[in-house]
């Protein structure tokens, strides 16, 4: 009985530690995921910037408005 109780309590358990390991490698995963998202981001705004509309109009020509 004392060796069934040691081994329910002090014991690893194998199924805890291969549910830690996955948990583990996810959060690894969805880290790397983010990292390379924020990088896609940065990107896409730098190429926003670069073309954006707003640059290309001539505020000196502007045409009065219709009343």
């Amino acid at each position: 009985m004392a060796k069934a109780l040691l081994g329910y309590v002090g014991g690893p358990d194998p199924r805890m530690l291969s549910e830690m390991r996955r948990l583990q490698q996810r959060v690894l995963d969805l880290e790397a995921e983010l990292v390379r998202m924020q990088a896609e981001n940065n990107a896409l705004v730098a190429v926003a910037t670069e073309h954006s509309l707003l640059d290309s109009i001539d505020l000196g020509q502007r045409e009065p408005a219709l009343t």
